[in-house]
């Protein structure tokens, strides 16, 4: 066992595919609607974001690697944390979906910003914007789901 600030890894923690399939397949399924209709690459830009935010190293690397599956440069992958400072790395649709992700994924620290909500709102048609918070929505739970259940990065089990 390894112990890291307060996170404890290699612990065997719950399965939660196994423990509770139905409430697992649930997720897959909402999580497979949410990006219907999206770009990949602008879901993996999510999906790094938020697992960046949330520190989730399990979904970081799966989301780093599907991003380059999808054609994601390296350089904008490294630009993603500090995307306000590297902004002509990303487009406008890009950067307000990055936005939105910070401000949802964040949203203890003061709600959604009219200015990032409009910034969306005028990015992307009602339909889009939908599926982008509905994506924002499962890669939160999923990091949750990783960090609760001790996910260790690079040991994705998907097949």
């Amino acid at each position: 066992m390894t112990t890291t600030n307060t996170h404890v890894t290699g612990t065997a923690r719950l399965n939660l595919a196994k423990a509770a399939p139905k409430v697992f397949r649930a997720l897959v399924g909402f999580d497979t609607a949410a990006r219907e209709g999206l770009e990949p690459a602008l879901v993996e830009l999510i999906q790094v974001r938020a697992s960046h935010l949330n520190h989730c190293a399990y979904c970081l690397h799966m989301h780093t690697n599907d991003a380059r599956k999808a054609g994601e440069t390296e350089d904008r992958l490294h630009m993603v944390p500090v995307w306000r400072e590297a902004r002509h790395f990303f487009t406008e649709r890009e950067q307000a979906a990055l936005a939105l992700t910070e401000a949802v994924t964040l949203v203890a620290d003061g709600g959604v910003p009219d200015t990032v909500y409009a910034q969306a709102a005028a990015a992307f048609d009602e339909q889009e914007l939908a599926h982008i918070l509905s994506l924002i929505l499962t890669i939160n739970t999923w990091n949750r789901v990783a960090l609760a259940t001790a996910k260790v990065a690079g040991t994705d089990e998907r097949g």
